[in-house]
């Protein structure tokens, strides 16, 4: 439990103090826009654009609407009437681990920076983390404490499962700006951070308009230009239907094919639009004892990410972000990221793999299986 003392008596004062203590790395409070407001309207029409242009994929969740029709994640008063003010918290993940585009083992994968979390053991092993629940127990200590030093209040902690786009607030609370690979850029941490949120009946005293942080990614599109599947169409345009990440994790069923190139090794999530940020360049390591990165993730090998069996999976994951993608979803990748590799030391696996009850692992590994002839084809021709 956090101490209540030396609380600063203002809001805002009390949030820094509060967060410092929790563990996370920054913090603000932003107001929540009255209904029909021009930043109401604003997020509300981006919002609506975004989902009827189809860039939200199969993620239904997001496209989730009220009695009325109105998106839910379109106006926080949508869903919660009562919000007056957003709590934002950030909280490091980076680790010193090489970055997708480092030299890595032949037939290695990659499992994106957010999913290496795990905790340290006492026999020197690592226990797997879920940053949900890490961030979800510090912010119910801060809304804990705050409901002491401000008395009873309506309040909700969300990490990821709110009805709002967290980064959102976090602009309007003047922790960064939306870079153009829409994530939150921060000058001191970059990008490497998670964000959580609690959401409050408390009125914020009106100081003028919102301070929401410049702008600073100037003329630079390196983030535009280095993503594989060209899934940011546009400064902070991001189709998510494209984007690896989601091709990794929420994409049900059989990966577009021409889709599958572009993946390369990556078998959970993707990190190239953050690696190549400017921003990042002096990034602080973070230091949360349950965020620290498991070696044993860092360039898997393929091999032995094809040998785990269901219990196998459970033990290593159990917990962990990894966890959302399943086993069927985690081989369905790696059998595309064996394609990728063109080595032929895959093929008895994906052979296997190819009479598989679980039509897109099969079908992901005759794919894989006619890139590696069709290389090693064009070798023998070369010759």
């Amino acid at each position: 439990m956090l101490p209540a003392d030396s609380i600063p008596a203002s809001l805002a004062d009390a949030v820094q103090t509060l967060a410092q203590r929790a563990g996370f790395d920054a913090a603000g409070i932003a107001p929540v826009p009255e209904p029909g407001s021009p930043e109401d309207f604003a997020e509300l029409q981006h919002l609506e654009d975004w989902a009827a242009s189809g860039h939200a994929g199969e993620m239904e969740y997001l496209k989730r609407r009220d009695g009325q029709g109105r998106l839910l994640r379109s106006s926080l008063r949508v869903a919660l009437p009562w919000a007056r003010s957003v709590i934002v918290c950030a909280m490091n993940y980076n680790s010193a681990t090489p970055h997708s585009s480092a030299p890595a083992p032949a037939g290695s994968g990659w499992v994106a920076r957010y999913a290496l979390s795990g905790q340290q053991q006492p026999d020197g092993g690592t226990e797997p983390t879920d940053y949900h629940r890490t961030l979800l127990a510090r912010l119910q200590q801060m809304e804990a404490a705050l409901q002491r030093q401000f008395g009873q209040f309506e309040s909700r902690c969300y990490v990821d499962t709110g009805p709002l786009v967290e980064r959102v607030y976090a602009r309007y609370a003047g922790l960064g700006w939306v870079g153009k690979n829409t994530c939150l850029l921060h000058q001191k941490l970059g990008s490497w951070f998670f964000l959580a949120v609690v959401v409050t009946s408390l009125e914020l005293s009106p100081e003028g308009p919102l301070q929401i942080a410049a702008d600073r990614c100037g003329s630079c599109q390196r983030c535009i230009e280095a993503c594989p599947t060209q899934a940011i169409v546009a400064p902070r345009e991001l189709d998510a239907s494209r984007c690896i990440a989601y091709l990794t994790i929420e994409k049900k069923g059989s990966i577009p094919e021409e889709l599958r190139v572009p993946i390369g090794r990556h078998v959970f999530g993707c990190d190239i639009c953050q690696e190549v940020c400017p921003w990042n360049r002096k990034a602080p390591i973070g230091r949360t004892p349950e965020m620290q990165p498991r070696q044993e993730l860092v360039n898997p090998a393929l091999e032995w990410l094809a040998s785990l069996q269901n219990a196998d999976f459970k033990r290593l994951f159990k917990n962990s972000p990894v966890e959302r993608t399943r086993l069927k979803g985690l081989r369905r990748n790696v059998a595309i990221a064996m394609g990728n590799s063109k080595a032929v030391r895959f093929l008895p696996q994906l052979e296997v793999w190819s009479q598989a009850e679980d039509a897109a692992l099969a079908e992901a590994a005759r794919w894989a299986l006619q890139q590696i002839h069709a290389y090693q084809a064009a070798q023998d021709d070369a010759y």
